[in-house]
């Protein structure tokens, strides 16, 4: 019996139709062959920006840990509950602080009074950590001291 062949201007339809379905199999394993390096650079990507977010989190509230530590009656508790709260707003808590001198109401004036905080990338990654695994972020910040008690 004839068989009519579909046909748009001069391109046959049905010639297309077949030649997909001739691909459909190496598309599918040239899929399988990038797919994990695709996958793996957008996790690389994510995470990567995450780390870059995390540090300027932790300079900005180093920052504001020692604005805090240069004022008068200023204790370490103080300077503390004000990283944890400047943290807490990126979803990052746990990190280590430390001031000094510690106290830091017994600087000297214009004495430098030094804020460091200290945190492990495995406490803040949204990822199981694949390429950052464990390496330890910090910052720190230096102010002197305003004034004398």
């Amino acid at each position: 019996m004839f068989r009519r062949r579909l046909t748009v201007g001069s391109f046959n339809m049905h010639g297309l139709w077949r030649s997909f379905r001739r691909n459909r199999g190496a598309a599918a394993v040239e899929f399988a062959v990038v797919a994990p390096l695709f996958f793996f650079l957008i996790f690389g990507m994510i995470e990567y920006g995450r780390m870059v977010m995390v540090q300027q989190m932790l300079t900005n509230a180093s920052r504001e840990g020692a604005r805090r530590a240069v004022l008068d009656g200023t204790t370490t508790a103080d300077v503390e509950t004000t990283v944890n709260n400047y943290l807490a707003s990126g979803g990052i808590s746990g990190p280590t602080t430390t001031v000094d001198p510690n106290p830091p109401n017994t600087a000297a004036f214009g004495a430098p009074v030094t804020v460091t905080i200290q945190i492990s990338y495995d406490e803040v990654s949204w990822l199981p950590p694949m390429f950052l695994q464990g390496a330890p972020m910090s910052a720190s910040s230096v102010m002197r001291r305003e004034s004398v008690n």
